[in-house]
C-alpha cells in the first residue's frame, strides 16, 4: 500500500491561512463604520396591569413554617 505524500501539506496549510487572513483585512476594511453614533432615545411605553399597581411577595413554600 502507498505511502501518503504529506511533504506539501505545510505550505498547503500556511497558503491557506494566509489566502483566508488577506481575504477578512478585505472584507474588514470595505465595511463603513459610522463616525459619530448619536444615542437612540426609546419612549417606555407604561401598561396599565393590576398586578403593577400592587405589590405582592410569592412565598417560596420551603420557606414557609411547617404546619403541624
Amino acid at each position: 500500500m502507498p505511502q501518503l505524500n504529506t511533504s506539501t501539506w505545510p505550505i498547503t496549510i500556511m497558503s491557506m491561512i494566509m489566502t483566508l487572513f488577506i481575504m477578512f483585512q478585505l472584507k474588514i476594511s470595505k465595511h463603513l463604520y459610522h463616525l459619530n453614533p448619536a444615542p437612540l432615545t426609546v419612549e417606555s411605553h407604561k401598561y396599565t396591569n393590576p398586578w403593577e399597581i400592587k405589590w405582592t411577595k410569592i412565598y417560596s413554600p420551603l420557606s414557609l413554617p411547617l404546619r403541624q
